[in-house]
């Protein structure tokens, strides 16, 4: 809650973040699928109830570890405290997609969130859950359905392979690292193609002022960043600070 206040203080209206489910099917923010690493719990998520988890605490970063004196943080408190901040969400499993959906249902927040997820199949349980009544929800794509674009961009079947995979998903943005081993994945002909197609390009991590830079003047749409102060150096340059949604 603490690292979300901050960096809304400081002007930023898009937040990525991670989600998993307790064992009573709360949406919980965090990242890692065990407590050890920067909790004072120890563990899956998973297999505590959210009671049981709110009593433990969030550690500093290493080495010194020291407590934050902050506990864990349910996704819907994140919706409910920050009513103008916009959330990127990436479910990192399965049991989140059914609450998520009611948490956007019940809180009418269909346009304050992005929903993201390495695995396709996570998307797919979510969208399982949307009614028909529902309003549109941003999604982008997983790590197949990107390996699948990059493909078909090579082959000059880009437009078809989009048509294809927005028959069985929403297909809004894709996000993606500027390289993939040697390959590279953000050029200026793929970020056009994906525009042409009305998909929107976001870029992470992106931690160097210089490439946030290039990345932008190349068109991107959105950068994941740690480095919040030298984004925002960035922005303001470009008379896009603070973010207006």
């Amino acid at each position: 809650m603490g690292a979300v206040r901050e960096a809304v203080e400081q002007g930023f209206g898009y937040i990525e973040i991670d989600v998993r489910t307790s064992a009573d099917g709360k949406v919980v923010v965090f990242h890692d699928e065990q407590l050890d690493r920067i909790t004072t719990g120890t563990g899956r998520l998973s297999h505590y109830t959210w009671d049981e988890l709110s009593t433990e605490t969030v550690l500093g970063p290493q080495p010194r570890h020291e407590q934050v004196s902050e506990p864990l943080v349910l996704f819907e408190h994140l919706l409910e405290t920050f009513p103008n901040t916009r959330f990127n969400v990436d479910l990192k499993d399965r049991a989140s997609a059914a609450p998520m959906a009611e948490i956007l249902r019940r809180h009418r927040a269909w346009d304050r969130v992005l929903i993201a997820a390495f695995r396709d199949s996570h998307r797919r349980l979510f969208f399982d859950h949307i009614q028909a009544e529902d309003h549109t929800v941003a999604s982008s794509a997983g790590s197949e359905s990107v390996a699948q674009l990059l493909l078909a961009h090579r082959l000059g079947r880009f437009t078809q392979t989009v048509r294809r995979l927005r028959q069985r998903l929403p297909l809004h943005a894709l996000q993606v690292p500027v390289r993939q081993g040697w390959i590279r994945v953000v050029t200026k002909r793929f970020v056009d193609a994906c525009h042409r197609a009305g998909i929107a390009v976001h870029v992470w991590v992106v931690n160097e002022q210089e490439e946030m830079e290039r990345l932008l003047a190349m068109g991107v749409d959105g950068l994941v960043t740690d480095n919040g102060a030298d984004i925002a150096e960035v922005l303001a340059a470009r008379g896009q600070w603070p973010q207006r949604l």
